[in-house]
């Protein structure tokens, strides 16, 4: 049934990050759905704008139930969202959404493709998506997507119509499949692609729309469907056990870091899509109709086609390597077909089929998980056959190009074992997401090699190649080399094989705040990629900044140790801002990145190399208060921040909120989406209000107004909505000009709002109780003004203060007034002033 989905169940749907990457081990019901699947010549292009956005239901249900090749194209992946699992924000976040994609695709048997484009954060117009996008080059990559892909029928998520209704990137991602749904057969149209693709024309592109597009389930009812296709998406697989819905709901349970888990459900459940371009199908269950999906639609196809059926109608669930003669008769006839696209994409699966039917199992795996340039390594080479089928390992070809001569016959369920060393190549690149390899700009990812534009990953550059004969025939079969070792408490465990520089370094914080001219000393990390590393690190720094000593020996003995190293850096006695960057000099190479893991549960192992470098900011800030807990919402970098300007932060769990430890806090701050995801904080809001009213601060940051888990935000009335405002640079209005938060203890002006990033803030309150005074007026061009971003009011002795600014976004990247302005948040009420505008 659907590829890998029961080997995925049998182990759990959340696991240990080595089952993520396990090698796959199809089961007999999951190698007759392929063979479904091979016989079947047609495919659905799933277009929207970013991880989250595609309908699980749908892909499920084309690639298990139609069995056509589905893809689904996220313009972008997910670069400017927010993450529920941890800190990890903008490029590290899209990587963590990729290979969320990808665990979802592996989940309901699609796959993934992207585009160049920066999810720069929420957008309220394609307009303004497209001044930050390049539009022609997107357009160009969605055109791609479609040549290379060649789908018969494209399927947008959203409306291309409805200018302004919603996110902008949503907007634009169907405005572009629709242009690109006649410019891809375009021969004029990006020229230069035509050098590696064809021009291709899909039959018909259709909206998916959901009830949410309408307002409700009963508007959607009452719209004339007289142009809708209507599919019933409830199907269930009797093979698997489960309902294509149920397969879907795991799939979108995979958005962990969105969290967007999901409860499966079964029975009848329909799905519409709406003709945009083509011809409408006189069948409305088949968008397929009028197409044909046989081997017949490829000259060569019909002995094929004859060899297949009866492979299907004789499949022997008890003993698939019974298939595995004809089902070689037919990859020979693959093999001279004309059709390039046909070839490469069935060869692959029917190799893929006959691996599975012979119990075939390859794998070639090192000693370690990385290593660097010029550098040996050793690796096992597993090869067993466990079928009767006449199976000879010819030969094996590593990544260093040679080939190693076996001749051997895999007998049936005989392991055979090798053993080879490799040397990596000196001018391997390491390994890193492709598309982060060079900076990029606020809307486009930078991305040289044309062939790897729409790629999800970068492609792996050490394989080894299996060269084999199968019943007399020649099939290659291609393995990355992979890490894998034995846990005592996981067990088997792998993680993908890397490429590290031999040298990397990073900066323990990524913001530095002087809040005054007083020296500090910051460090550094600097980490061997091999042994015997030797050399000396510098720092990189603005002219008027001073540090100490200018250089330090590096002596690292063995590969994988650390050595840090201590700099002391004197600040300007003016305000300043600039960039340091640790240089490592080792001979005649200098490095300058920093080596970033990631590593959870659901997804596998990841490795970035990343610029690293940290801001520096010497900053006239003053601030009231010393003791500030801190209760984590979603994940962000708020606590370290205070640190930064001099706060002691202690993080409060939930659960150890009394009026006893509260006590010694001369303020309270709450993470951002917190009462959308911590369930205990709605027990202890009385806790926090009596702390307000007996002299205490309560800080409360962006809420998201669908999920909340208490309907008493605040100790008055306050609603919440979704205004928000997209532009950074959106005029700011000082509603309150004489208050306290404007005044004590920094003087906040218009300047302090400068050089904000993706967003001024996001989900303000749209009503509230008299007893709150809104300090600021903001708004997107064209919009009405939204005064719900900053709020505060008095209660007893203390003050509550909400905000939907985004400090989460700002702090890290080291924005001078969002700290004075915080600052003066934590010091409302803690000094002498006139708070005549103070309620």
């Amino acid at each position: 049934m659907q590829k890998r989905l029961l080997f995925l169940i049998l182990i759990g749907f959340i696991s240990f990050s080595t089952q993520a990457q396990h090698p796959q081990k199809p089961n007999a019901s999951e190698i007759y759905q392929s063979i479904q699947k091979l016989n079947f010549l047609g495919s659905v292009l799933y277009v929207a704008a970013h991880p989250d956005d595609e309908n699980t239901r749908l892909i499920s249900y084309m690639a298990n139930h139609v069995n056509a090749r589905t893809a689904y194209l996220s313009l972008t992946r997910g670069d400017g969202g927010q993450n529920l699992i941890g800190p990890e924000i903008r490029e590290q976040l899209g990587v963590i959404r990729t290979q969320e994609l990808l665990g979802a695709r592996r989940i309901d048997g699609g796959e993934q493709l992207f585009t160049r484009a920066n999810d720069f954060g929420f957008s309220k117009h394609p307009d303004e998506t497209l001044t930050i996008w390049n539009k022609e080059e997107i357009l160009s990559d969605v055109v791609l997507a479609i040549r290379k892909f060649k789908p018969d029928v494209i399927i947008n998520r959203f409306d291309h119509r409805s200018s302004g209704n919603t996110h902008g990137h949503h907007t634009t991602s169907a405005i572009l499949s629709v242009e690109a749904f006649d410019l891809a057969n375009n021969n004029s149209a990006y020229p230069d692609q035509l050098k590696n693709v064809d021009v291709w024309q899909p039959k018909r592109v259709f909206f998916n729309p959901s009830w949410r597009f309408y307002g409700s389930q009963e508007k959607l009812d009452e719209v004339d469907k007289s142009n809708f296709i209507s599919l019933d998406l409830g199907v269930y697989y009797a093979s698997s056990g489960l309902s294509n819905t149920e397969i879907a709901a795991l799939s979108r349970s995979m958005h962990a870091s969105q969290g967007f888990g999901n409860t499966g459900t079964r029975g009848e459940l329909f799905e519409y899509l709406e003709l945009i371009k083509g011809d409408f199908p006189q069948d409305k269950l088949n968008i397929f109709e009028g197409i044909d999906t046989s081997w017949s639609r490829i000259e060569g196809g019909q002995a094929i086609e004859s060899i297949l059926n009866q492979v299907q109608k004789n499949y022997n669930f008890n003993n698939p390597s019974a298939s595995i003669k004809e089902l070689v008769r037919a990859y020979q006839l693959i093999q001279n077909l004309n059709n390039e696209h046909w070839k490469q994409l069935k060869s692959k699966e029917i190799k893929n089929i006959i691996a599975a039917c012979a119990g075939l199992y390859l794998e070639a795996s090192s000693s370690t998980n990385h290593t660097t340039n010029n550098e040996t390594i050793k690796i096992n080479i597993e090869a067993i056959n466990r079928s009767h089928s006449n199976i000879v390992l010819e030969n094996y070809i590593t990544s260093n190009k040679l080939a190693i001569q076996k001749s051997i016959q895999l007998k049936n369920n005989i392991g055979y074992h090798f053993s080879e060393t490799i040397t990596i190549e000196a001018n391997q690149a390491p390994t890193t997401p492709y598309w982060l390899s060079k900076k990029g700009t606020l809307g486009m990812y930078h991305v040289d090699n044309p062939l790897w534009i729409g790629l999800p990953e970068t492609p792996k550059p050490n394989n080894i190649v299996f060269n084999l004969m199968i019943e007399g025939t020649p099939i290659s079969y291609s393995k990355p080399i992979v890490y894998k070792t034995n846990d005592p408490v996981k067990g088997e465990v792998y993680k993908p094989f890397e490429i590290i520089p031999e040298a990397s370094a990073k900066i323990s914080e990524k913001v530095i705040i002087f809040e005054n001219t007083h020296q500090k000393e910051i460090s550094v990390t600097v980490k061997a990629g091999r042994n015997n590393l030797e050399g000396y690190i510098e720092i990189s720094h603005p002219n008027d900044w001073k540090i100490y000593p200018q250089k330090q020996k590096i002596l690292i003995p063995h590969k994988g140790e650390e050595q840090k190293f201590v700099f002391t850096i004197t600040p300007p006695i003016h305000q300043s801002e600039g960039y340091i960057s640790p240089i490592v000099s080792i001979n005649d190479k200098q490095y300058s990145k920093e080596l970033i893991e990631i590593d959870y549960n659901h997804i596998p192992f990841q490795t970035i190399l990343l610029p690293s470098e940290s801001k520096m900011v010497r900053l006239d800030i003053k601030k009231k208060g010393e003791n500030i807990a801190y209760i984590e919402g979603a994940g962000d970098v708020v606590p370290e921040s205070l640190r930064q300007i001099g706060y002691n932060v202690t993080i409060l769990k939930p659960e150890s909120i009394t009026p006893e430890t509260l006590s010694s806090f001369d303020a309270v701050v709450i993470g951002i989406r917190a009462y959308n995801t911590v369930e205990t904080l709605k027990f202890k809001q009385q806790f926090l209000f009596d702390f307000v009213a007996n002299g205490g601060n309560m800080v409360v940051q962006y809420n998201t107004n669908r999920g909340l888990l208490t309907n008493e935000l605040a100790p008055y009335d306050l609603t919440l909505s979704r205004d928000r405002v997209t532009d950074e640079n959106a005029d700011v209005t000082f509603l309150a000009p004489n208050h306290p938060l404007l005044n004590y203890p920094n003087k906040i002006t218009k300047q302090d709002f400068e050089d904000w990033k993706q967003e001024r803030g996001l989900y303000f309150p749209s009503d509230w109780d008299k007893a709150f005074t809104p300090i600021l007026s903001m708004s997107d061009k064209g919009e009405s003004a939204k005064k719900g971003s900053l709020i505060v009011a008095k209660y007893g002795k203390g003050y509550y203060i909400y905000t939907g600014l985004s400090f989460f976004r700002e702090f890290p990247e080291g924005v001078s007034g969002a700290y004075r302005l915080f600052a003066n948040i934590l010091s409302i009420g803690k000094g002498n002033i006139n708070t005549k505008d103070s309620k």
